[in-house]
């Protein structure tokens, strides 16, 4: 069970290119996410508690999602709760993720809303 399209959006390759700097395995780690809590959050209906949809954007369509767990191989012993943040738009008419932004909650508190709402307010 996949995706029909993922796609990283151009500010999320450079923060992901950033972050690799400190945390080598985040590839492999972003991997793994797709394919064990995108999917079961959005295909099998199976709510972890890890992914949260974020609200007060002024935006209806796409859906957009901030991951808490993420567990990131480079910080050991941290499992699920590394400090890693992914937010994602969820189109679910078209069966695809975009991944927005990947940050490190010791570098920044919180997601870029601004660049949600840059991105997204086309479609609403």
């Amino acid at each position: 069970m996949k995706f029909k399209h993922i796609e990283q959006l151009d500010k999320f390759k450079k923060d992901l290119k950033k972050l690799l700097k400190k945390f080598p395995s985040l590839e492999e780690d972003l991997e793994s996410l797709v394919k064990a809590q995108l999917i079961a959050y959005h295909k099998l209906k199976v709510d972890n508690h890890g992914i949260f949809a974020i609200e007060n954007l002024g935006i209806q369509t796409p859906k957009i999602f901030k991951v808490k767990k993420f567990a990131c191989k480079s910080l050991k012993g941290k499992g699920v709760n590394s400090g890693i943040r992914v937010t994602y738009a969820y189109f679910s008419t078209e069966d695809r993720v975009e991944l927005i932004e990947i940050y490190y909650k010791g570098d920044q508190e919180n997601e870029n809303r601004e660049r949600i709402k840059s991105y997204y307010t086309k479609y609403s």
